[in-house]
């Protein structure tokens, strides 16, 4: 495992492009904007600023340290100077501004009239504080180990993003001697928000933060010291795992080991009270080797991201959105074989607004089935439900072949993954672990059944994980099939992830980083020369980033040439929409709704030849160049036709959620006077359960 210290100097970005860590930021911006808004109710507000926060704090762990280090060494030119951490702070800085202003001046005094209140030491009163103060002594105290400094005790090692103090210590300590910075971890296992009992509350209920609590008893902590300037900070590290897969015997134990060390990290940013004292701030920035830009102050507690425990605790069905029962999907029978459905055709389910349970279905049919003799599945990030895996495991003891191929590499999913491989592993299910120097990131499912005397296989491909929880949280696309040629092409794929033998020609699947990348620069340029010649000429493409360079070039290239071409992207884009001379035909949209929006479409047409795609893959280089990824055609004219309908053309006339790129590089919300439909909205509508009972 290894962190990098010395940068290469990259190419420099070339002109016109929007940079992509600054388009990062900015998705953020506008996941913020829910929190602002006075519609929403006031603990989804809460969710929604958490939510940024947590964003923030895995764009710094994955994204800031080239800058930090690029500061360090002082480089002159390259996307990592500086000036480029520079520009990084000041954007993250007015937006983490924006959050606490947000949430001290609106979301707690809402909530305060929702008669929910979290208390600091000021607004506490004598009862209250006495029954913060047997909390203390009773369940934090025990697990406190301040650390005063000195030669024999040195800084000690502070874990990535915990709550810790650093106080400033005045007189002597028992030998003599006066050292006057201490340093105080907060264990992780104590809860940060501490509900206050019924009987010191009266008509409210009432919380306190235990940063709160630990700051009101910092003397204790210091017997015959004097407390003078003090502050909670946490730090952030670079999180990124690297492994030479050429240089390890087993993967897994590697990653497990390289998991120990990942809190430890090359440091990227210092969080400190806003209070702080400059004496202190100093202190840690240098202990912490950080340039200054990497020091941001805050106006409240340093990790807003476990303000989520607070939705959580508050039992008030009123203060979160209406719960949203999804449909069983309406192509499937809800009671009969999937088999016998799709040997009448492919089906689609659009998640979330169609229940996962569709895949479960699929899944459960096989298990039970004794006529399916092997599943193969990709696993990616299963998350913490166990019903997939409950169900994998039944298939081997029922004594199916099942194939795992688990990506240990998922990022901040690796420690899950490892051990849902041990697990299967261990009931002699056959794991595998993709392919040396490449994530396995393509979502397939496989099973062969006997019929008869041949053997027949049904698929399931998804834009999206194998993951009940997030499949209510985002908008995927599955699709189920008997196709022939799609599911020997899936088969063929599985037998490369296992044995790494030369993948044949694909029939139907488009398969990074083999065809997919230059199939898509191939249509992107029959558009073009279809516009050229004066024919129709259209690409919408649905995704959640596009930041690969070739991919960009060839937008504008065929933008230029007269095609008409809209870009549905939710997070980064570095492609400038609207600019004269360079992309006026090319129109950059981001849909920010209730739910994140995960499903990449892709869709062609030169002249007569029109062809959709869903994918796996976004347009990024690591996609198309360091994964295995899988696109694939929709020949289907009526799913064609319905992914059409909902996943593009909803989303070209959202009227309430999406935010449309300008000129100016900057993303401005459509329908602030006049709000029209949004896209999730009409979709949630169309398939609810209770709105459409089955």
């Amino acid at each position: 495992m290894a962190n990098s210290t010395q940068l290469p100097i990259p190419d420099v970005l070339p002109a016109g492009l929007l940079d992509r860590d600054l388009s990062i930021l900015a998705f953020n911006e506008r996941v913020l904007d829910w929190a602002h808004r006075p519609e929403v109710p006031v603990l989804e507000r809460l969710r929604y600023l958490c939510i940024v926060s947590s964003n923030v704090d895995e764009f710094f762990e994955v994204r800031a340290e080239p800058h930090v280090m690029g500061c360090l060494q002082d480089l002159k030119s390259g996307p990592y100077t500086p000036q480029s951490l520079q520009e990084i702070a000041d954007k993250t800085n007015a937006m983490v501004a924006r959050q606490y202003d947000l949430y001290n001046d609106d979301l707690l005094p809402a909530l305060e009239r929702k008669g929910y209140r979290i208390l600091s030491h000021g607004e506490r009163n004598a009862e209250q504080r006495q029954w913060v103060r047997n909390y203390f002594h009773r369940e934090v105290q025990p697990l406190l180990v301040p650390v005063s400094l000195d030669p024999a005790h040195p800084f000690p090692q502070v874990a990535n993003k915990s709550l810790n103090f650093i106080v400033q210590l005045s007189g002597k300590d028992a030998f003599g001697r006066s050292n006057e910075i201490a340093i105080v971890k907060v264990p992780r296992v104590l809860s940060r928000l501490i509900p206050l009992p019924a009987n010191v509350c009266g008509s409210s209920t009432a919380y306190v933060l235990l940063s709160s609590v630990i700051r009101a008893h910092l003397s204790e902590l210091f017997p015959g010291r004097e407390v003078g300037q003090f502050s909670q900070f946490r730090v952030t590290r670079h999180s990124e795992l690297s492994v030479d897969e050429d240089e390890i015997a087993n993967l897994r134990m590697a990653l497990r080991q390289g998991l120990q060390h990942r809190n430890y990290g090359q440091a990227v940013r210092l969080e400190v009270s806003a209070s702080c004292a400059p004496r202190l701030t100093e202190f840690l920035r240098k202990e912490f080797r950080l340039p200054e830009a990497a020091v941001f102050r805050v106006n409240g507690p340093v990790n807003l991201v476990r303000l989520m425990q607070l939705i959580d605790l508050v039992n008030a069905p009123e203060l979160l959105f209406p719960p949203y029962k999804a449909s069983f999907p309406a192509q499937l029978p809800q009671h009969g074989s999937v088999f016998t459905r799709l040997k009448q055709g492919d089906v689609m389910i659009h998640q979330p607004f169609e229940t996962f349970d569709g895949v479960l279905s699929f899944l459960k049919e096989a298990v039970q089935d004794p006529n399916v003799l092997a599943i193969k599945q990709t696993i990616y990030r299963a998350g913490s439900d166990t019903t997939m895996m409950d169900l994998l495991r039944e298939a081997v003891r029922k004594g199916k072949e099942v194939t795992a191929v688990v990506e240990l590499k998922a990022r901040f999913d690796e420690e899950a993954n490892i051990n849902w491989a041990e697990q299967l592993e261990a009931i002699g299910a056959q794991v595998v672990y993709g392919i040396v120097g490449l994530k396995t990131h393509a979502k397939m499912l496989l099973v062969t059944r006997r019929e008869g005397r041949t053997l027949r296989r049904y698929g399931h491909l998804s834009t999206g994980n194998y993951n009940r929880r997030t499949a209510a949280l985002y908008t995927d696309i599955s699709y189920l099939t008997a196709d022939a040629a799609i599911t020997a092409d899936m088969d063929q794929l599985f037998g490369h992830l296992a044995s790494q033998s030369r993948l044949p020609k694909m029939k139907r699947l488009l398969v990074a980083p083999f065809q997919l990348h230059a199939d898509m620069l191939s249509r992107i340029k029959a558009v073009g020369q279809a516009a050229a010649r004066g024919a129709f000429a259209r690409i919408v493409i649905k995704m959640n980033a596009l930041t690969d360079l070739p991919l960009i070039e060839a937008l504008l290239e065929a933008g230029q040439k007269g095609a008409k071409i809209d870009l549905i992207v939710r997070g980064a884009c570095m492609l400038p929409a609207g600019v004269v001379g360079m992309s006026e035909n090319i129109r950059v949209r981001s849909v920010i709704g209730r739910f994140l929006e995960h499903s990449r479409v892709f869709y062609f047409c030169a002249d007569q030849e029109e062809s959709l795609y869903l994918s796996s893959a976004d347009w990024m280089s690591r996609n198309m160049t360091r994964r295995i990824e899988l696109a694939w055609p929709v020949q289907d004219q009526a799913l064609r036709q319905r992914i059409i309908d909902e996943c593009l053309i909803a989303y070209l006339h959202d009227g309430r959620d999406a935010w449309d790129l300008s000129s100016d590089g900057q993303y401005h919300r459509v329908g602030l006077t006049a709000p029209g439909p949004g896209a999730q909205q009409a979709l949630m509508q169309r398939y609810s359960a209770d709105l459409n009972p089955k």
